[in-house]
């Protein structure tokens, strides 16, 4: 996960109350002791919470103590970092493998089951998708953390053969080296030598010890009767009867193997027994979510949403028509449920043709079509979940829902400015800040002295220069160049590139500069004018709603058209010049920066008052 790197995004000192809503979390996820949580997350140490994404664009929160990294949190759910396992060795239960396959795992590979080294004692007892660690035969100290991708009962299953760990973090990926870059420390590893210790007494003594078990007795036996049996009467003397001892051992140890094997089959059943139990509990937690989503989609349907509604966006559909359908006493959460994202549900729904969904821009869904004498839509009986005043006060706290995307802007290395970037380790497409651009560069100049001594304004311009940021005409002509032209030519020729982020949502990144919402005003038949609004949907807004605030501030007629040349995507058309209201709206109350509106000088001119 950790192994492509990822970027920051931002790094903060942690506040108190946060400090102990961390330590509430770790210790319900990991039930350690006073003693081991205090040596985790001291009370008095720098704790800071650094917020990053990763190259596939999934938001990762990363707890810091003393800048090395202890835990980090996806999909709220917490991991700990090997610096945390270091201190902690016994935090999760590890599997051990042999020190060659470390490099593979640094690289990204996850943890296959003939790699794994069984211990005398077995392999620990995992469920499938519980949290371990990863050790090495000559090392306790954990050098990776993963996801079981099966339980311990269907690994023997399988012949020790398969995927068993899925790895998420390893010692040497980018994570270890957001920390201070120690290595592990030397743990020993944990060994039972009593039965050994016990073999060599008896070996010394010169006498045999043999436990003989009737088969009927070995499942039904306490397993502390199975361990220290009574042994008085078994013990014979090797020099007096070594025929009677030969004879009983035999019939001893075919006692014994059939003993294991139903003590064996028993465990395994057990396991399994406790796995299919786990199992259901899921199963049934997620039917339960997955009824009340399918309730509430109906609901929605069937009472709040209109046909002049439609296109409506799925986010919206969600937060405005949905959660207010949830019934008393229940909780509606999308990632409880089977479908994990209200994407894929909204695609089920698709396939039982009770709506059609389509993709006006990449990541922005919407539904365009529903199916209104659809069987289960007809069938669907509304449940009484609030009174009229409390579905308007839902409705109007809804309204307040949306929160403005985060924009941000930069750089992305071209193939043609890769020479010049690779000194600072960058490979092509990776992401830089218009600051980044400029230090990398200053850099580049200064450790290869290519500042003129005559003028220090001036760059020396070098080969590597001239092929990445020269035009050809001027390979023979331009040998400096001022600091502003070696910028401004090197971000001309690098990628722009934008990243969208929604608030609780993965960030979305597109090439090139952000589309702004134009407001435009044309003039129809009749001199008659009109306020024409475009690409609202880039920025997470329903033009539909948009229209209905519009209608009632200007008291005016409102279409949603297709805009001509496009396949999916929406304009809003309003009667007469409205500019004014849809800026005040858009601004103040969608919070949208005017940077982003184009057209907001096109508003009516106030004229004089005639007296």
């Amino acid at each position: 996960m950790f192994a492509k790197g990822f970027r920051v995004k931002s790094n903060s000192a942690m506040k108190g109350s946060d400090r102990r809503k961390l330590r509430a979390d770790v210790q319900a996820a990991f039930s350690l002791s006073a003693d081991q949580l205090s040596h985790l997350i001291p009370n008095k140490e720098d704790l800071n919470v650094v917020k990053m994404y990763l190259n596939k664009g999934e938001a990762v929160t990363v707890y810091v103590l003393n800048k090395n990294p202890i835990f980090f949190e996806i999909d709220k759910r917490l991991y700990p970092t090997v610096y945390a396992l270091w201190s902690c060795p016994d935090l999760l239960v590890a599997f051990t493998t042999w020190p060659a396959v470390l490099p593979k795992l640094v690289g990204g590979a996850d943890l296959m089951l003939p790699g794994v080294i069984s211990p005398p004692s077995g392999l620990p007892k995992v469920l499938q998708g519980d949290l371990c660690a990863i050790n090495l035969v000559e090392n306790r100290a954990p050098v990776a953390i993963g996801l079981a991708n099966m339980s311990t009962t269907e690994m023997l299953a399988a012949g020790m053969k398969g995927k068993g760990i899925t790895t998420l973090h390893t010692y040497l990926d980018q994570l270890w080296a957001f920390g201070e870059k120690t290595h592990p420390p030397v743990i020993a590893h944990k060994h039972d030598d009593s039965e050994q210790v016990g073999d060599q007494e008896g070996e010394e003594k010169g006498e045999v010890v043999i436990e003989t078990v009737s088969i009927e007795n070995v499942t039904a036996m306490p397993s502390t009767e199975r361990e220290t049996p009574d042994l008085d009467n078994l013990c014979l003397n090797v020099e007096t009867e070594p025929e009677a001892v030969t004879s009983l051992t035999e019939q001893a140890s075919d006692c014994e193997v059939e003993a294991l094997e139903i003590v064996h089959l028993t465990e395994m059943s057990k396991d399994a027994e406790s796995q299919q139990d786990a199992a259901e509990n899921v199963r049934t937690a997620q039917e339960q979510m997955d009824e009340v989503l399918l309730q509430c989609f109906l609901h929605a349907l069937k009472c709040k949403v209109k046909k002049a509604d439609l296109p409506l966006l799925a986010s919206t559909f969600l937060k405005i028509h949905m959660y207010p359908c949830c019934p008393e006493g229940r909780t509606l959460d999308i990632k409880k449920s089977s479908y994990k994202k209200l994407s894929k549900f909204l695609h089920s729904m698709q396939q039982k043709q009770i709506i059609q969904v389509k993709e006006f821009s990449k990541g922005v869904e919407s539904i365009v079509v529903v199916k209104w004498d659809h069987a289960d839509l007809k069938s669907f009986i509304v449940p009484e979940i609030a009174t009229g005043d409390e579905v308007m006060k839902v409705d109007r706290d809804t309204d307040i829902v949306y929160q403005p995307p985060e924009i941000s802007s930069f750089y992305s290395v071209s193939s043609k400015l890769l020479p010049l970037f690779e000194h600072a380790g960058l490979k092509k497409d990776a992401t830089l800040s218009s600051v980044d651009v400029r230090n990398i560069v200053t850099n580049y100049v200064k450790s290869n002295e290519l500042i003129d001594d005559c003028n220090k304004n001036y760059v020396i311009v070098n080969p590597t220069l001239c092929d990445c940021i020269l035009e050809k005409s001027e390979h023979h002509i331009v040998t400096k160049l001022k600091w502003d032209d070696l910028f401004a030519r090197c971000l001309e020729r690098l990628q722009e590139c934008h990243q969208v982020t929604f608030p609780g949502q993965n960030p979305i990144i597109r090439k090139g500069s952000i589309k702004p919402i134009v407001i435009d005003v044309a003039q129809r038949a009749s001199n008659k004018k009109v306020t024409l609004i475009k690409n609202l949907e880039v920025y997470g807004i329903d033009p539909q709603i948009i229209g209905n605030a519009l209608q009632l501030r200007a008291q005016a007629s409102v279409t949603l058209n297709q805009v001509p040349g496009t396949k999916d995507k929406m304009a809003l058309q309003v009667q007469g010049n409205q500019v004014n209201h849809v800026a005040k709206l858009l601004t103040e109350e969608y919070r949208i920066p005017s940077k982003y509106i184009q057209g907001l000088n096109k508003a009516p001119k106030g004229g004089k008052k005639k007296r």
